[in-house]
C-alpha cells in the first residue's frame, strides 16, 4: 500500500461530499480521497427536498449558491382525508432532484481538493494506526457515508438500526392543483404511512408514499396507496424503492478512526423521512471531527470528537423527533397536530422545523396539541387555506 491517505470518505453523496468538504474547510492541505460504487451523476430514491436547514449548512461550506437557480416552494400543504392545512412557511425549501445535488457536490469537493475513484468498498479493517479498505488502501481516518446497509457501520461495531421505512418514488408532471407547493397526505388507515408531491419548479414533481416500521410492502401496493391519496400521481416514471434508518432517542458513535455520517450514521427523521439535512450537518460534522484530530496528532480521538459535536447539534433534536414520531402514532394526536397548525401560523412553523430541521417539540405545540385533544376539536376545518 502506499502512503496512508488522511482521510478516507466512503459514499460520496451528500454525506460523503459534505465530509470532504468539512475536512478540507477545516484543513485545506489533508490528502483527502471520496469512493463510490456509483459513477455521477446518477439518480437516487429520495424525496429531494432541502430544506432551510440543510441550505444554511451548505452556505458553511463555501456552497451558498449552490442551488440558487432552482425554484424555492414557499407552500406546505398537510392533508388526512378530506381535510387540508395549507399555510406559508417561514423559509422557502427547494426540491433538486438527487442527480443534480449529488453531482455538484461531489464537484465542489474535488474542486476543493479531494480526490474521487468508483469503488464499491467490501472490507474495512483497523491495523494499528491505519484503516486497511479492501486490502489496497490506507487510511488515518474513515468516514462511512455509504448508505442505509453500509459497510463501515459493520466494521465499527455500530449497534443495528432497529426501525426502517420503506419508500417509492417517482416523478409526474405537475398540475396546477400541486403546482408551488409541497403535499403531505397522511393515509386514514395508517398514521404511520403518507403520500408525497413535491412540486420541483421545472415542470415535474417528485411523489411517493412512504410507510414506517412496516416491511413487505410490494411495490405495487405503494403505488395504489400512492394513487387512492394523490389521484394521478401513480401515473409516472422512474420509480425507485428504498429502505430508510430511522432515528431513534439517542445516536451512537464508536471511538476511534471510524466515523459515520446521514444514512450509515442511521439517521433519518422519524415522523417525515427526511434525511438531507442530517447527512450534510453530520457529514460536515465528521469531516471537521477528523481534521481537528490528525491536526491534533491523535486520529484515534476522531470518533470521540465527532460524537460530541453530533450530539450537541442535535441530541435534543433527535430525542424530540423520536417522542413526537411515538405520538403520532395515536390518530387523535396527528389529527390534534393539523388542527394546533391550522389555528396557529407559530405552531405550523414549529412542526416544520421540526420535521424538515433541527426544531424541538416547543412549548406553543405542546400546548395547541394538548388543547385540541382536550378540548375535541382536534379535526382541522375541511379545505380551509391561509396566506
Amino acid at each position: 500500500m502506499d502512503e496512508p491517505w488522511d482521510l478516507v470518505v466512503v459514499g460520496a453523496g451528500p454525506a460523503g461530499a459534505a465530509a470532504a468538504l468539512g475536512g478540507l474547510t477545516a484543513a485545506p492541505g489533508l490528502r483527502v480521497l471520496l469512493l463510490d460504487r456509483a459513477g455521477f451523476p446518477r439518480d437516487k430514491a429520495c424525496g429531494d427536498g432541502i430544506s432551510p436547514d440543510a441550505t444554511a449548512v451548505l452556505a458553511d461550506l463555501g456552497l451558498a449558491d449552490l442551488l440558487d437557480d432552482w425554484t424555492p416552494v414557499r407552500r406546505l400543504e398537510l392533508a388526512r382525508g378530506t381535510h387540508r392545512v395549507s399555510r406559508p412557511m417561514r423559509r422557502p425549501v427547494r426540491v433538486v432532484p438527487r442527480r443534480v445535488l449529488d453531482d455538484r457536490l461531489l464537484g465542489a469537493a474535488v474542486s476543493a481538493g479531494a480526490r474521487f475513484e468508483r469503488r464499491r468498498v467490501r472490507t474495512v479493517v483497523t491495523r494499528g494506526d491505519v484503516v486497511v479498505v479492501d486490502d489496497e488502501l490506507a487510511a488515518r481516518v474513515v468516514v462511512g457515508a455509504d448508505g442505509a446497509y453500509s459497510v463501515v457501520r459493520r466494521a465499527a461495531g455500530a449497534p443495528a438500526v432497529r426501525r426502517r421505512a420503506i419508500a417509492l418514488r417517482g416523478y409526474v408532471p405537475t398540475t396546477p392543483r400541486w403546482a408551488g407547493r409541497q403535499i403531505i397526505a397522511f393515509d386514514p388507515d395508517d398514521t404511520q404511512a403518507y403520500a408525497w408531491c413535491f412540486d420541483r419548479g421545472d415542470g415535474l414533481a417528485n411523489v411517493g408514499y412512504g410507510a414506517f416500521g412496516r416491511n413487505g410492502l410490494t411495490r405495487t401496493a405503494l403505488l395504489r396507496r400512492l394513487g387512492e391519496l394523490l389521484p394521478g400521481a401513480d401515473e409516472g416514471a422512474d420509480w425507485r424503492g428504498h429502505h430508510l434508518p430511522l432515528s431513534s432517542w439517542r445516536w451512537s458513535q464508536p471511538g476511534g478512526r471510524l466515523l459515520l455520517a446521514g444514512d450509515a450514521a442511521g439517521l433519518i427523521n422519524p415522523m417525515t423521512g427526511e434525511g438531507i439535512h442530517y447527512a450534510v450537518t453530520t457529514g460536515a460534522a465528521a469531516g471537521r471531527a477528523a481534521a481537528a484530530a490528525l491536526l491534533a496528532g491523535r486520529p484515534d480521538t476522531a470518533g470521540a470528537r465527532h460524537r460530541a459535536a453530533v450530539r450537541r447539534l442535535l441530541g435534543r433534536h433527535l430525542r424530540h423527533t423520536a417522542a413526537a414520531a411515538r405520538l403520532a402514532t395515536a390518530p387523535a394526536v396527528l389529527t390534534a397536530g393539523l388542527s394546533a397548525a391550522d389555528r396557529d401560523q407559530h405552531v405550523f412553523d414549529d412542526l416544520v422545523d421540526l420535521g424538515l430541521g433541527e426544531g424541538r417539540l416547543t412549548p406553543r405545540v405542546i400546548s395547541g396539541l394538548a388543547r385540541a385533544v382536550v378540548t375535541g376539536r382536534g379535526r382541522p376545518h375541511a379545505d380551509r387555506t391561509r396566506d
